[in-house]
């Protein structure tokens, strides 16, 4: 007979082996490849050579090129985090204390999901006859006569792209804020209105540090799906914006795998550090379990 420590140990091992079945091919092992190439060199035709080099890291972190992808990288994914936090919060917010009738709460949070029925990119395309020359905003705007002139800077800019970041990502901010209000206890607030404290303390002090952790899961989502995104930048920009996604896609487009393994490697390691930026900032497991 095996020791009960022992039988424990193989029993638990036994239970999450499902998940490293999926785990280490899916995506350890991916990610083991790509930093493996990221360290090759490269015959400039598509192949690669098995010889250690750091010259790929070295030729990425000296490029003024790759400090201007990353600006443009991280301004698109402050914009996006900020816009879509505030709409989110401001959504979820309505959602758990100002809808009463829990049917009703349920049909608009469905509502806010709508959208996303549809691919990103019908979704992303479908600005474009709003956002143009002869879109209806302009026609708007013109039509009561705000401006004299199309506003070409709605379309085809980083506006846009801006635009089409939040109207996708807002719900990633919405479901989790939502679900940490909607565990808030009411009572609490309650008693805070009683005993005088106003909206803007009750914001402050209990709403606030109650959604600390839906917060930062939608923050999450939110900078990862960007960080990781190049297409949306490459159409609603019209190609005038760039992103870092998008450069080592390029790479790869003409056969530089160690060189586009190397942005990869750089770039999941500038997310991750961030992501770990976040978790400082709340204990995500406790505050889901309680």
């Amino acid at each position: 007979m095996l020791p009960a420590k022992l039988r424990r140990n193989l029993v638990s091992w036994l239970y999450i082996s499902p998940l490293l079945l999926v785990i280490l091919p899916f995506f350890l092992l991916p990610i083991l490849v790509v930093v493996v190439a990221s360290v090759f060199e490269t015959d400039g035709f598509g192949g690669i050579i098995p010889t250690f080099t750091l010259d790929n890291y070295a030729g990425i972190l000296s490029s003024s090129l790759t400090l201007n992808l990353y600006y443009s990288t991280i301004k698109f994914t402050f914009l996006t985090w900020l816009f879509s936090l505030i709409l989110g919060f401001l959504i979820a917010y309505f959602l758990a204390f100002h809808v009463r009738n829990k049917l009703l709460g349920i049909g608009l949070f469905l509502l806010c999901t709508v959208p996303f029925w549809t691919s990103n990119v019908i979704r992303m395309i479908s600005w474009i006859p709003l956002l143009g020359k002869e879109g209806l905003i302009n026609r708007g705007l013109m039509g009561v006569g705000i401006v004299q002139q199309p506003i070409e800077a709605l379309l085809y800019s980083d506006l846009a792209v801006v635009i089409a970041y939040v109207h996708q990502l807002t719900i990633f901010m919405i479901v989790p804020i939502f679900n940490s209000m909607a565990r808030i206890d009411k009572r609490v607030v309650e008693a805070a209105v009683d005993a005088g404290a106003s909206r803007f303390d009750i914001m402050r002090l209990i709403i606030i540090p109650l959604s600390k952790s839906g917060i930062a899961l939608g923050s999450i989502f939110v900078i990862a799906i960007v960080m990781g995104d190049f297409f949306v930048v490459k159409v609603m920009s019209g190609g005038g914006s760039a992103s870092v996604v998008g450069a080592f896609y390029e790479d790869i487009g003409v056969l530089q795998y160690p060189p586009a393994a190397a942005s990869a490697v750089l770039l999941t390691v500038v997310l991750m550090a961030v992501i770990g930026v976040i978790l400082r900032t709340v204990n995500i497991r406790k505050e889901l379990t309680q």
